[in-house]
């Protein structure tokens, strides 16, 4: 792993079944960057973030995957440390993953556990140090005010942001969002975006975003990943894709990629 790199993957291939979700796939990503993960659907890019954060283990084989210097997992198997790997390491999911009928602080205070006693985040008994990192966090994200809703009242753009507070508050180095946007609404997609990119900016929290629409990649991810059938076909200046690149790259799919999001 070179220095100044918090991600490496190597040779990283994955199957499920009969499908190569991953044909060895090498990539590294540097402590600060904002790197867009783009590709047709199939293409392998939420296989490739989950083995990243060690969700997912890769076939066994000359497969590595490092964080933060340390191996992740190697021939099909997670490391011994991968815990505390994992510990700095931020996972958001399209879906949100939060819990409906908790509030959205209890949500987000969840970031806490492994840092605290397992007794305190069952009962909600949050010591005060670690409330006051929690709203924090939920007015980094600009939900601060809706801290005592239930998660199931908020629009699908605050409990995006909720789930990004989570990672905060869990003191995440890396972020991994796994299609943030997806289910959003074109401006709450815009929102969450520049809330990353602000993060990514601002606290150089390195963010590994895939994106279904292209147009958000190019707007707020300086580097570009595209895959195509579990193998990366770019890795570059966002600049430098041009239509013709992507068409290549999507094929039959590129007008569905390229659909622009409404202006806030």
């Amino acid at each position: 792993m070179a220095s100044g790199d918090v991600i490496a993957v190597r040779s990283a291939a994955k199957t499920y079944r009969a499908h190569k979700a991953l044909g060895g796939v090498s990539l590294r990503i540097g402590r600060g960057e904002m790197v867009g993960l783009i590709g047709p659907s199939g293409a392998g890019k939420s296989t490739l973030l989950r083995a990243i954060g060690g969700l997912v283990t890769l076939d066994p084989g000359d497969g590595v995957v490092e964080t933060f210097g340390e191996t992740m997992q190697r021939n099909g198997r997670l490391a011994e440390g991968v815990r505390a790997l994992r510990a700095r390491i931020g996972v958001v999911f399209q879906q949100f993953n939060l819990v409906g009928r908790l509030s959205l602080y209890t949500n987000a205070a969840l970031g806490l556990l492994g840092r605290i006693e397992a007794w305190r985040g069952l009962t909600g008994r949050w010591p005060k140090a670690e409330q006051a990192v929690v709203m924090r966090a939920l007015d980094r994200v600009g939900v601060a005010e809706l801290a005592g809703q239930r998660a199931q009242t908020l629009s699908g753009g605050q409990q995006q942001r909720g789930a990004i507070a989570r990672a905060l508050v869990q003191g995440a180095e890396v972020i991994l969002a796994d299609e943030p946007v997806a289910s959003l609404d074109p401006v709450a997609a815009r929102r969450v975006m520049a809330l990353l990119a602000d993060l990514n900016r601002a606290e150089q929290i390195t963010i590994l975003v895939s994106l279904h629409q292209v147009d958000h990649a190019l707007r707020y991810c300086p580097r570009i990943v595209a895959l195509k059938a579990g193998r990366i076909v770019f890795d570059g200046p966002s600049a430098a894709l041009d239509r013709d690149r992507l068409a290549d790259i999507y094929g039959a799919e590129i007008e569905d990629a390229l659909l622009e999001a409404t202006p806030a």
